[in-house]
């Protein structure tokens, strides 16, 4: 008997859902640890509504928690760091949060884009007759964006 049922499990038979979910998560919680998602889950209400709309945890690695601050939000969080481990290890119902990480980000996960370059300033009528004369178009760029660095701040 315990040969058949071995013999219609390997051919396909029925087998109980239970036997499938390891197989089937092993690969999400390689990435993701079920603490790290779970913290990621429930961000807003282990934090609160203002830290969580300035901060973004992205990773649990080895007990460190990574989290993702807007401004001078880190200091603020170093600060308030014990209170949000045991926080979060009680909500967890373990110590996986031992250590903070911050770095520099906007919550929504992108870096802070640099600001918008000012455009092409105008250069002064005697620089082009100048840059109208060299013959070598790569050297004739090349001086003309120079210029227009030296001219952008002027008035």
């Amino acid at each position: 008997m315990a040969r058949d049922e071995e013999q219609r499990r390997f051919l396909g038979g029925p087998r109980p859902l239970g036997a499938l979910v390891p197989a089937l998560t092993r690969p999400a919680f390689k990435r993701k640890s079920p603490a790290g998602a779970q913290i990621m889950a429930d961000w807003p209400a282990l934090v609160g509504p203002a830290l969580a709309a300035v901060s973004q945890p992205l990773r649990l690695s080895s007990g460190t928690l990574t989290l993702a601050c807007s401004g001078p939000v880190a200091m603020e969080m170093q600060h308030l760091a014990p209170q949000l481990a045991q926080r979060i290890n009680a909500a967890l119902g373990r110590v996986a949060v031992e250590r903070f990480r911050f770095v520099q980000r906007a919550p929504g996960g992108a870096a802070p884009r640099p600001p918008p370059r000012a455009p092409a300033a105008a250069l002064p009528e005697r620089v082009e007759s100048a840059l109208a004369g060299i013959e070598s178009p790569a050297l004739r760029d090349a001086l003309a964006r120079l210029a227009r660095g030296v001219y952008r701040n002027r008035g």
